[in-house]
């Protein structure tokens, strides 16, 4: 049996990693083998390009440089992880996937969308998640949230803030963009108030699966 590629998407402070562990969980109990993944990342070689992408001393990319290090990492993900777990039958849950590169990259930063696809069809060939589940709340709420994780966190991932640094108004944007990818893709994307109790967030998502 083919197996299922599962990913949640948001802006920051959404909650995907709380619903990624409750996700694992309940396929596991339900006897699947599971793989929690993440992007920019998720096998070595696209950790680092995560480095160079995430991090707050990262670089100062060109838009095209930027989007084509995000496929390159995914391609990479793909191939070398996605594919050959599903193909084992796996669930693979991911945090993130061509969604946020079209909503931080297009709708954040302005980059062209049409260019975005283009890389997209080049480098994955039409390949995309079974299903979707964009956590969604206030850009107040999520920054609020995800700065105050980050305060807590140790070592490499309390710098991995480069985005949350970013404007409100490019942060609105994104919200913005990810609603209108959902909008575009309903059979997909299914649109989930983060604002809700996790317990709550998390029996929605079940009721899409």
């Amino acid at each position: 049996m083919a197996g299922r590629f599962i990913t949640l998407e948001g802006g920051e402070g959404a909650g995907k990693t709380t619903q990624t562990r409750l996700l694992k969980n309940y396929f596991e109990e339900r006897g699947f083998e599971v793989v929690v993944t993440r992007e920019p990342g998720g096998v070595p070689e696209a950790e680092k390009i995560r480095n160079l992408l995430v991090q707050r001393d990262g670089g100062n990319w060109t838009p095209m440089a930027e989007c084509l290090l995000f496929f390159a990492a995914r391609q990479m993900h793909v191939e070398t992880l996605i594919k050959p777990a599903m193909a084992a039958g796996k669930i693979v849950i991911c945090d993130r996937f061509t969604d946020s590169t079209v909503a931080y990259q297009g709708y954040g930063h302005g980059f062209d969308l049409d260019v975005i696809r283009q890389v997209e069809v080049l480098t994955l060939n039409g390949f995309k998640p079974d299903i979707t589940f964009l956590l969604d709340l206030s850009v107040k709420d999520g920054i609020g949230r995800s700065l105050k994780h980050n305060s807590g966190a140790v070592g490499a991932e309390n710098t991995e803030d480069r985005f949350e640094r970013l404007d409100l108004s490019f942060h609105e944007r994104l919200r913005d963009g990810f609603l209108t990818i959902a909008r575009e893709d309903p059979t997909r994307v299914k649109i989930i108030d983060a604002m809700q109790s996790p317990e709550t967030v998390f029996e929605t998502m079940v009721s899409y699966l």
